[in-house]
């Protein structure tokens, strides 16, 4: 039996109900989004060529410049989610399904909305291109499972 109750808790406290594949998926993707996020912020070039395949030698070196600095930004936004999603690990599991509905909706946005109405011209498949779909499918069987009462 499923309690959507448990999407968003009466109380903030570190007692997760759900299934616990749920709960260590959400410590996996806690790490994978920290370790992102710092491979944003410093690698030399963002990871916009090297990980995303974005032909940055092809741009002016202004442009190049906006790439880079948009690339660190967004790490330092994943930074921020993934101290987050850290936070929530350590104190407040309760708010673990609530998590992984703004997984669904990051990812949702990145597969349907990004990659058709302001793609990003790549030398290859970026892998964020390529998990962004079975993110949103994995997410939210793990959001089924975190508020799947035992």
């Amino acid at each position: 039996m499923f309690d959507f109750k448990l999407v968003l808790p009466k109380a903030m406290n570190n007692h997760y109900q759900g299934h616990k594949v749920a709960l260590w998926f959400f410590y996996i993707i806690t790490a994978v989004t920290l370790w992102r996020s710092q491979h944003h912020l410093f690698a030399q070039d963002g990871g916009a060529q090297s990980i995303a395949t974005i032909p940055l030698h092809t741009f002016s070196s202004e442009a190049t410049a906006a790439i880079v600095g948009t690339f660190a930004l967004w790490g330092l936004s994943q930074l921020i989610i993934g101290f987050l999603y850290l936070i929530t690990s350590l104190f407040y599991k309760s708010l673990i399904p609530m998590m992984y509905i703004l997984g669904i909706f990051e990812y949702s946005v990145r597969a349907f909305y990004i990659s058709n109405f302001k793609p990003i011209p790549t030398m290859g498949d970026a892998p964020g291109a390529i998990i962004n779909l079975p993110l949103v499918v994995i997410f939210t069987t793990m959001l089924l499972l975190s508020i799947h009462k035992k």
